[in-house]
Order: C-alpha cells, then structure tokens, then sequence
C-alpha cells in the first residue's frame, strides 16, 4: 500500500490552525508538520520550530521529512520566493511564485496589472516621496484612502477626511518611516463607498475554482469604529452575492487578472483573494493578495466538504480541470476573532487562556497568538484566538460563537460583538453552490511538470 501524504503547513496563526485542521482531517494525509505554528496547532499536527521565512531551513525539512506537499499561509515568505526555492529543490509548494505574489506585496503594481486588464478599480496615485505627496494632495478630494504599497500586515490601509490628516499619516509613513519598507511607495487612493467583500479562488494557472464569498471586518470596534487590524471576524457565505454577481466578478475580476499575469510570462498557481467594494457601479477592486484570508479562512474552511489536501496538491502539481468541483455544507459560519487588549498597538502577553476545554464541541477554537507553556496555553500575540461555529442560520451560528467566547478569559481580553449581525433576521437560506470549475476562455494546455 503506498504511503500517505505528507504534509506541511507554514506559518503560526489562525489561518494556518484553520489549514492544518482541515488537511488532517484529510483520509490523503498521514503525516502533517506545521513551521512554526502555535499552541493550537500542536495539539493536531507537529510543530517544527523553524520560521515562516527561513526558507533554507524549510526547505532542508521538507527534503529531511519527504514532504509531499507544502501550503504557505502568509504572504511574507510567498513574497520572498519560498516557492521558487521549493521548485528548484524538485519539491511541491501551493502558492504563487515571488514574482507572481507582487499582486500582495506592491499594490502599485498590481494596480498597473489591473489597468492593463481593465479590471474595475479605485483610482490611484503612486509617489515616492514625502514631497511629492504633499503636492499631489492639492489636486486630490477627500476622503482619501492612503495604502502603503508593500506589505504591512493589513495596517497599511488608512481613511483620511482632511488635508492635514493626510498630511500626519504621510508624515508617519514616510518620514518616520513607520512601516518600514513597506511604504516606499505610497498610493493615495480615491475612497469608494459600499460594502467589502473577499472572493477567492484556488487556481492551477488555468482551472478556476471560486470559494464560497466571505466577509471579514477590519476596524477593532464594532461599528467599525478603531483602528484597522488584521481582521476581527468573518462570515461565509454572503448572502447578496447573487448568481449574477458570483458571474460579474469571475468575468470582470478574476479571469481579466489571470489572463494579464499570463500575458506577462506569470502563471498564478494558489489562491487569489480579491478585496472588492460592492459599489453602486458593481465591484471594484480594493487590493489582491496572494494566500487564503486571515480571519476568512477560518469562515470558510468549515463549510468546504472537499478534500483539501487533494485540492491543492492537484492546483500546486497544475492539474485542476473542468473536471472538478467544490461541495459546501448547506450552512453558514461566523468567525469572531478574540484579542489581547491593546491590539492593535502595544499589548502585553503570556498570560494564561482559561476556559478553553469548556468550550462546546459544535464550536471550533482556532488558535492565531499562543503558545503552550508547561500545561497551560498562553497569550503571544495580538488576536489570540478564532471562535467559529456553524449552523442554518446566522442568529444561530452567531448565538454559538458569542456562548462560547463566554467561556473564555485571560486579562486585556477583547472582541467585537457584531459580527455577521447585519446578516440576523433575513430569510436567507445557505444552498451549496455547484462549484464547478470554471476555466478561462479559451484555455490553454497545462504547463508541464
């Protein structure tokens, strides 16, 4: 009998906690390790204390372990070409390659991609310097949104309602250099008005498989009040992404992109997230990134009734077709991401998470900032845990999620309390979509291995 697959998750958040939990449930897989994971993570797969971004010790534990697939959770290592390292070492990685995950890590370049495609999105302004931007906000409205080009781990996104605002957060970016490298280009946007939505797919270069369409929630505080973060909540699906709209963004959104990569000499393989504001025109694209969703992967994996590992060993290996198709639970899930006080700014960790084996066994605990520390699993981060739970209906999956959350406490402990509430008392009821595959017009021949 040949042996299972083995499997490594890398990264140490909630998105990589929702990853391994659904790869080991896998009946392919007979081995998961995760690098360097977390508190979570250890309690169903191996935790190997190697990090995200030391590509050379992935690499060397990938060939020591015979791993058969590799999935990368956050954007910096696909951005530093972990997965063109694991191509020339003859191993499989799911994600795009360096130069195709610049659609995340240089938002002014992947808004030259989208004008080239004619894909909708918001306006925007490229400078470089501090100078330069002071004089271009002259001829700019507001409010104004200004997005560090780089990666700033979703803290680069800030809505300004005056020059002078404007002109500190400039000053923040660019002169104290805040965000680092992040910044060093900066675009200064025009605001779009709407509601945001995540579409994502799992792609192979040429096969499209869209995701069921999440919802997360940016702001620290409910009523999207604060700061904004790397994502308080998330809901799946959404219930105003109709069909017809489902269509749109595949027609407009995706393939266009796709086909703009590939006419560039890039083929994307992994997952394509599209930010979108729903805007009284249709979508508009806010930003791409290049992996799975944090907090939205902890919504949507728990709905997915296909087998992971087999889906993206197949995407990563480039061979998806029209064959394929995606089964759903006939359910909804609201995520509720509980963090240190604090977050996102200075926060204090290490304190000890009680209540954690009282939760209800309906409710999945997807651990993103802990640490396990003799018995007892600790704070290590800004958002702590992900609460999701599943039902018929939101007001139910919300009533499980907001129970369980009583049952937990460390000091500082914070959440927002409406998530997925604008969604309570609707009648609508979750149908799983056919999932199909949907493969660009005219598709070509899959690249050979």
């Amino acid at each position: 009998m040949p042996r299972g697959l083995t499997v490594l998750v890398v990264g140490s958040g909630g998105r990589e906690h929702a990853l391994a939990w659904a790869l080991q449930s896998s009946p392919s897989v007979e081995h998961l390790l995760v690098a360097p994971g977390n508190g979570g993570t250890a309690a169903i797969a191996e935790n190997v204390p190697i990090a995200a971004t030391d590509i050379p010790g992935l690499v060397a534990l990938a060939r020591e372990r015979q791993v058969d697939l590799t999935v990368v959770g956050p954007e910096e290592p696909l951005a530093r070409g972990l997965v063109d390292a694991f191509a020339a070492a003859g191993l499989t990685a799911f994600g795009p390659t360096a130069e195709a995950a610049r659609i995340e890590a240089s938002k002014a370049w992947a808004k030259d991609v989208m004008r080239a495609a004619g894909v909708p999105t918001a306006e925007a302004q490229v400078v470089t310097d501090f100078a330069a931007a002071q004089a271009a906000l002259e001829r700019l409205d507001f409010p104004l949104v200004i997005k560090a080009s780089g990666l700033a781990a979703g803290k680069g996104a800030i809505v300004v309602s005056s020059r002078r605002e404007a002109e500190e957060v400039l000053h923040w970016m660019m002169v104290q250099r805040a965000l680092g490298s992040a910044a060093d280009e900066v675009l200064l946007e025009e605001y779009l008005e709407g509601r945001e939505l995540s579409f994502l797919v799992v792609t192979d270069g040429t096969t499209v498989l869209p995701l069921l369409p999440a919802r997360d929630y940016k702001r620290l505080g409910d009523n999207d009040t604060g700061p904004n973060t790397g994502g308080m909540g998330a809901y799946a699906p959404v219930p105003e992404v109709t069909d017809d709209l489902h269509r749109t963004i595949l027609e407009r959104i995706i393939h266009p992109t796709l086909a703009e990569l590939r006419r560039r000499g890039i083929v994307y393989r992994g997952v394509l997230y599209a930010g979108l504001m729903l805007t009284p025109r249709g979508p508009k694209v806010l930003e791409f990134n290049c992996r799975f969703g944090d907090p939205e992967a902890q919504a949507i994996l728990p709905l997915l009734e296909t087998d992971l590992a087999t889906l993206l060993l197949s995407a990563a290996r480039a061979k998806l077709s029209g064959n394929w198709s995606l089964d759903w639970k006939p359910a909804v899930c609201v995520t509720v991401v509980v963090a240190s006080g604090g977050y996102p700014g200075t926060y204090a960790t290490g304190f000890p998470i009680a209540g954690l084996d009282t939760v209800p066994s309906d409710v999945l605990i997807f651990h993103a900032g802990t640490r396990r520390a003799n018995d007892h699993v600790v704070t290590a981060g800004g958002r702590v845990l992900a609460v999701s739970a599943t039902a018929s209906t939101f007001a139910e999956a919300r009533e499980r999620v907001y129970r369980a959350i009583e049952h937990l406490s460390f000091p500082g402990m914070t959440f927002r309390r409406d998530i997925a509430l604008a969604e309570v008392g609707g009648s609508f009821k979750p149908t799983p979509p056919s999932g199909t595959a949907s493969s660009r017009p005219n598709p070509v021949a899959p690249l050979p291995e």
